[in-house]
């Protein structure tokens, strides 16, 4: 039964990842506490191995279809390795419940921030020209020079999304694909897919960090969710072909704000 309910839940993770090019691996921590009988320490480091190998293959499915930018995405994560090896230090100090209610809270701002996008969706033009690489934020050749305030934008936003995912063990690409077009002025369509790079790299990071640290989860079922969810989300960008993205994201929306609920009603009273 449990191995049946893995699969069942990878596949819903992969499914909303590929169809919707992020937000499904928010699902993982509710869905191994609730559903696989993991601790939300377990959870919490068996996410970080399902979000990694996850965006690690959706990133070259990106590369493959010219929408990463490599250098770019490996910088940004680079700089978040610190925050996640601080979240996932910080992580092991921290009470289930008190996870399991900040998680709560993530998942409701999420839910509030999709629901805001579609709201405002079709405002602003796309951006599908690729942009230039000869503006780097810091060189040394011929000479020094600094934009030292994009760094600052770069090194605050990077660090926060690193944080939050060694913390919550999430890949957090709903904060990374704000983060770059804000701080490295990346059209959304890279920006979706250099966030996947980025991901792969703090949740590597946060995962070091944790192992042999913190209490290990369920390998078995963790590897499971892994598996149905990479392989589903191949699947999942397919259907977005064919589909009507619109009401994907709407219904995703609603599941995230209805698991977001769920969590905080079985997390909060505990606190309390």
């Amino acid at each position: 039964m449990t191995l049946a309910l893995a699969v069942a839940a990878g596949l819903l993770i992969g499914l909303s990842l590929g169809a919707l090019g992020g937000g499904g691996s928010i699902l993982a921590v509710p869905v191994l506490v609730y559903l696989l009988d993991q601790t939300a320490t377990q959870a919490t480091t068996g996410s970080l191995v399902v979000v990694g190998v996850t965006s690690l293959i959706g990133a070259v499915t990106a590369q493959r279809a010219g929408n990463v930018l490599l250098g770019r995405g490996a910088v940004f994560g680079a700089v978040g390795i610190g925050g996640a090896a601080l979240g996932a230090k910080g992580a092991a100090y921290v009470d289930d419940d008190v996870l399991l209610a900040a998680f709560a809270a993530l998942m409701l701002i999420v839910g509030a921030i999709m629901a805001w996008r579609q709201l405002h969706h079709g405002r602003r033009g796309a951006h599908s020209a690729r942009p230039h690489l000869d503006d780097p934020i810091i060189s040394f050749s011929p000479t020094f020079a600094c934009n030292c305030p994009r760094a600052l934008k770069v090194l605050i936003t990077a660090t926060a999304v690193g944080l939050l995912t060694g913390f919550l063990g999430v890949g957090g690409g709903f904060l990374v694909v704000p983060a770059l077009v804000l701080a490295l002025g990346l059209p959304m369509r890279y920006a979706a897919g250099t966030s996947l790079v980025a991901i792969t790299i703090t949740s590597a990071a946060a995962l070091a960090v944790r192992a042999g640290a913190a209490t290990a989860p369920d390998w078995g079922v963790v590897a499971t969710l892994t598996v149905a969810s990479a392989a589903a989300a191949a699947l999942g960008a397919r259907v977005a072909d064919r589909a009507d993205t619109g009401r994907l994201q709407i219904a995703f929306t609603v599941l995230v704000l209805a698991v977001a609920v769920y969590t905080g009603a079985r997390a909060l009273p505990a606190l309390l």
